[in-house]
């Protein structure tokens, strides 16, 4: 974990000075930082490299006492680019023990100073994290080296204290990832609801249910998908009350935890199962949310229930055609045991309506492999039946780079659902609009008054490319949004 630093100190030796170039090359900018060898120095060699200010491109020579990097980037950048200018950054600077970045106004910005430290050094403390708690052989020299980033402006110091929102978020969003990469035998319902139970210390209410109290409370889908396993399921329940003068709860948030997922006894291919893992990030993202209203201590209350159950073939687990009747009362036929990831959302749909009356409800969910299809790794699938609610849960996304795409709910796909023998079955029949027909079996769960989003986050919950905020392994995804959406309501 890189510290985050805020002052004005002059730079020790060997200490790397980062500057920006807002869309050009601003001698009487980099004066108020470098002297005027500097200056020339790094004109010469931006001449030399033919060096075009564009977003990522830098630049880096070297002084007798310094290091200098000379980052490039949009003439008028907006939050979300200066996060990923920050994610860009941590490549060029990871190397070094640490670094100060010059981050004072550009002519052409309107962001203020601090608003720039502030996004950089959020983006540079996400792009910063690694999961490499398992490797065992790697020598010291292949680590990065970075410790400390310091962001100085010319003249008043920048206030560390208006980074402490961007700290909790950033710690959130990390809290997630480790989650989220965690192997399935570290990491089983039981032991992901302990971790969960652990966040109390923020002030978060957090009720874990176990199997006992799950058939208590008849979670009888979610039962179904875990019997299975040798490891007993989990419901989590976590509530946020930030403001202790209303007793009603504005938010509702959902997330399906299966802690591995096989397919049951109908099984996935071998190849590329060990990534089912992380077939619980949409439970994941909800917990990393609820800890960053604590953290943030957010003036609203949110509750969250999270199913973890883990998904395995055995002489007990529930078979294709068998019919399980759900919290609602509603009966499915289950035909496809690897289409579990809703029937365990079905009851904590219904769970979380019925317990806290919320009138907002928003479920996550690496739920279909047809949404990848649809949309690949750029965005998430969203639907819902409140189109202001859609909308407003697409703009938070929006506004903090964690898109989504709008798919139709209809009466035509919602019949595709039908079973013959049951009020239900948990699949439609071939392989068309997989995604939208999942989102119709969930919808069943959520009563008419009730505003409702589903986030569909197959393939955003891993990125395989090294890009700036996401390193390799799990993203996170959906603990922004979620903290936006808060602030939006």
């Amino acid at each position: 974990m890189v510290e985050i630093v805020f002052s004005n100190k002059k730079p020790r030796p060997n200490q790397v000075k980062v500057v920006l170039a807002c869309g050009k090359l601003d001698k009487k900018y980099m004066a108020k930082f470098l002297s005027q060898d500097e200056i020339k120095l790094l004109v010469k060699i931006a001449d030399r490299e033919n060096f075009k200010p564009k977003f990522g491109q830098a630049v880096i020579t070297a002084t007798a006492e310094n290091k200098i990097v000379l980052l490039g980037c949009a003439l008028n950048p907006d939050k979300i680019e200066l996060q990923k200018l920050g994610g860009n950054l941590y490549h060029y600077i990871k190397k070094y023990q640490s670094a100060v970045v010059y981050a004072a106004k550009p002519t052409s910005c309107k962001l203020k100073t601090a608003e720039i430290a502030y996004n950089i050094a959020f983006g540079l403390e996400l792009s910063s994290y690694r999961f490499d708690k398992y490797l065992t052989k790697r020598k010291p020299e292949e680590f990065p080296k970075l410790e400390s980033v310091a962001f100085a402006a010319d003249g008043k110091v920048i206030s560390k204290d208006g980074y402490t929102p961007f700290a909790a978020l950033a710690n959130a969003v990390r809290y997630t990832r480790d989650l989220t990469n965690e192997p399935a035998n570290n990491m089983t319902p039981a032991i992901m609801a302990e971790d969960i139970k652990r966040l109390e210390y923020l002030g978060l209410k957090v009720e874990i249910l176990d199997e006992k109290a799950m058939k208590e409370k008849e979670f009888n889908l979610a039962l179904s998908v875990a019997q299975g396993s040798n490891n007993p399921p989990r419901i989590a329940v976590i509530t946020w009350q930030g403001n202790p003068q209303s007793k009603e709860f504005v938010l509702g948030l959902v997330g399906k935890g299966v802690t591995f997922d096989s397919g049951g006894i109908s099984l996935k291919p071998g190849s590329g199962m060990w990534d089912m893992k992380q077939d619980m990030a949409g439970a994941a993202a909800v917990v990393g949310a609820m800890k960053a209203a604590a953290l943030q201590k957010l003036p609203i209350n949110v509750a969250a229930v999270v199913g973890l159950v883990e998904n395995m073939p055995s002489g007990s687990a529930t078979r294709p055609g068998d019919i399980v009747r759900s919290m609602s009362g509603q009966t499915v036929e289950i035909l496809n045991t690897d289409a579990e990831g809703r029937l365990v959302l079905a009851d904590c749909l219904w769970y979380i309506q019925k317990q806290f009356g919320v009138k907002n409800v928003v479920d996550i969910a690496t739920l279909t492999g047809a949404i990848m299809v649809a949309l690949g790794t750029e965005m998430a699938g969203i639907m819902g039946n409140n189109q202001k609610f859609v909308d407003l849960v697409a703009k938070a996304g929006s506004n903090v780079d964690e898109k989504v795409w709008q798919l139709p709910i209809t009466k035509e796909y919602d019949k595709m659902m039908d079973s013959s023998i049951a009020d239900m079955k948990n699949i439609s029949e071939g392989r068309n609009a997989g995604s939208i027909t999942a989102a119709c079996f969930l919808q069943r769960f959520i009563d008419k008054n009730i505003k409702w989003a589903h986030l569909d986050i197959a393939g955003m919950d891993k990125i395989e490319k090294v890009k700036p905020l996401n390193p390799k392994g799990a993203s996170g995804f959906g603990v922004r949004l979620f903290n936006e959406l808060m602030k939006l309501m």
